[in-house]
């Protein structure tokens, strides 16, 4: 999708400079990217205390048998 926009020179600065990336276009993909996956990690976190397991679920256990091949 092509937009214009317009973007404080400054703010876009710092952004290329923490980053370490080259051009705009990747900054604004680069932030966009990171946007989306922080709200969905807080979208997640609000889940907690709300989600209830199955009686003897042992997630520790899963991730034992997860990393060994298993499961």
């Amino acid at each position: 999708m092509r937009t214009n926009i317009t973007i404080d020179d400054d703010l876009m600065q710092q952004a290329m400079r923490l980053s370490g990336l080259s051009t705009k276009k990747e900054v604004v993909h680069s932030a966009l990217e990171e946007y989306v996956q922080r709200r969905t990690r807080r979208d997640i976190a609000e889940l907690r205390g709300k989600v209830r397991f199955a009686d003897g679920y042992d997630h520790k256990a899963m991730r034992e048998s997860n990393r060994h091949g298993v499961g």
